[in-house]
């Protein structure tokens, strides 16, 4: 056996290597098979900057990511960041926010509908187009580049193109810095974008609008159930107390059973009348304390020295969104726990994740039995059998998701620069629990959500899929695959 067995291996004359290489990089992510079988494929291309109406990236200077509390959000200014993209779509549910004096500063920084975002510090893999349904009040993070198509492609052909395996590999052969990624302006402009038909443009455009009207109408859904929840608690229409130092509204008044004695805090915060309002709300209807619903089971937190490129998919807090956990970049030696840990640890179908770490209580319920393990920062929820016919899986997920539970931990957890909720304080969480009829139709509906997002990712598969065919074969071959999905 050669030592040179299983190793990928590119032989070049030293004329092809300075071609479309103007950093005269040497090392071998730059000369993949894959990239040089793309060249020799694909003889009409140009350069990404041809296809570019215009392109910015903001460097911000002092400013600082501000914790606003749901009900002065309309306040400040939303702060996109690379962790509210889940390529190709945005997300705002945890966004941050700055102060106006930010957005008055750095008009360059402003998002504009149809403009792609690209990754370009950080993991330098995300790319997501804006669509109508982000506020114009929203800032863009220095780690995206903001990138506006002119009339030679579409901005969906585009965002295509970059995600499928040929732009990834460009993306990442762009890459400078191991630890922290970055892709220069230059370096990203220079990134070949095949020359295609109208037509086929035409296809894929079609393909990624279906893909995001699916996603829209799995939003719509999932919010409509939460409605139903909201309105069964007379919340719908809720709009808490304000904090308001000028008037008695901001003055909330306890005695020591009610505060220190029971609670521990003294903190003017925790008190505001807005919590109480939807303790009172919850405490109208039938409820119980998290703890009598559910078993809690804590993960583990290895640390960074086991951390390793493969082996057990390693889920952390930023995997994971009340819709999907994305595919982790960390993994753990599968030699580090033993069978019976592993089994225990590895979330089984209908286990509920919940962060308590960061980004606080976030749930997410598991479809199927999984390979994974998490971190400590997200606690592994299961029903306990004796309430097993009394909440369900997907409704207990949408109310740890839902305005009740997200005032609860607010005030819990509130005040810190890194957000710690209590274990001990999430086993106290009030959990409404509705007539079981009505939780049924709930479930259905999340259900129906997740198969809608569920399409949605798999009409972005077949996009990607018939790009990497026209490369690899031809457009005949590309669009005859599209055919056959029956879509169009």
């Amino acid at each position: 056996m050669s030592l040179l067995d299983g190793l990928e291996i590119s032989e070049l004359m030293l004329s092809d290597v300075f071609e479309d290489n103007d950093s005269f990089r040497l090392d071998s992510e730059y000369y993949k098979k894959a990239l040089i079988k793309f060249y020799k494929n694909i003889e009409n291309f140009d350069k990404l900057e041809t296809f570019v109406e215009s392109g910015y990236r903001v460097v911000y200077e002092n400013t600082k990511i501000i914790d606003v509390p749901k009900d002065k959000e309309h306040l400040y200014t939303r702060f996109l960041q690379a962790s509210d993209v889940y390529t190709p779509e945005i997300t705002l549910d945890n966004v941050g926010f700055v102060t106006n004096a930010d957005w008055e500063r750095y008009p360059k920084g402003r998002i504009e509908e149809g403009e792609l975002l690209i990754e370009v510090k950080g993991k330098a893999e995300k790319v997501a187009i804006v669509y109508d349904n982000i506020p114009p009040k929203t800032l863009v993070s220095g780690s995206l580049f903001k990138l506006k198509s002119n009339n030679k492609a579409t901005k969906e052909y585009l965002l295509t193109f970059l995600l499928c395996k040929y732009g990834a590999m460009f993306k990442n052969r762009s890459k400078t810095n191991l630890l922290i990624s970055y892709i220069s302006k230059p370096d990203l402009y220079n990134i070949p974008i095949p020359l295609v038909s109208q037509n086929f443009q035409s296809n894929i455009t079609k393909l990624i609008k279906l893909s995001h009207q699916k996603l829209e109408e799995s939003k719509i859904l999932y919010q409509q159930t939460q409605n139903i929840l909201l309105e069964k608690l007379d919340l719908l229409d809720f709009t808490p107390t304000n904090l308001d130092s000028s008037n008695r509204a901001g003055v909330s008044i306890k005695n020591f059973s009610e505060s220190f004695g029971s609670s521990g805090r003294l903190d003017s915060e925790y008190y505001q009348a807005k919590y109480d309002e939807i303790i009172n709300h919850i405490r109208k209807a039938s409820y119980d304390r998290l703890e009598n619903i559910v078993h809690v089971i804590k993960s583990i937190e290895p640390g960074s020295n086991a951390y390793q490129e493969d082996g057990i998919p390693f889920v952390r807090v930023s995997n994971l969104s009340k819709f999907e956990i994305t595919q982790p970049d960390i993994y753990l030696s599968p030699n580090l726990l033993d069978e019976e840990e592993l089994e225990l640890l590895q979330p089984k179908k209908n286990t509920i994740l919940f962060s308590k770490d960061g980004t606080v209580g976030i749930a997410y319920n598991v479809k199927e039995d999984s390979k994974f393990i998490t971190s400590g920062a997200l606690l592994h929820l299961t029903i306990k059998q004796d309430y097993l016919q009394k909440v369900r899986p997907e409704y207990l997920t949408l109310v740890l998701n839902s305005l009740v539970v997200q005032l609860q931990s607010e005030r819990d957890a509130g005040g810190s620069i890194i957000k710690h909720w209590k274990p001990s304080e999430i086993k106290e969480v009030l959990v409404p629990v509705i007539d079981y009829s009505i939780q049924t139709r709930i479930e259905e509906k999340v259900q129906e959500s997740f198969r809608l997002k569920e399409q949605s990712k798999q009409l972005l598969e077949i996009a990607k899929k018939a790009v990497e065919i026209a490369i690899e074969q031809n457009e005949d071959a590309a669009l005859s695959f599209i055919d056959t999905k029956g879509i169009l």
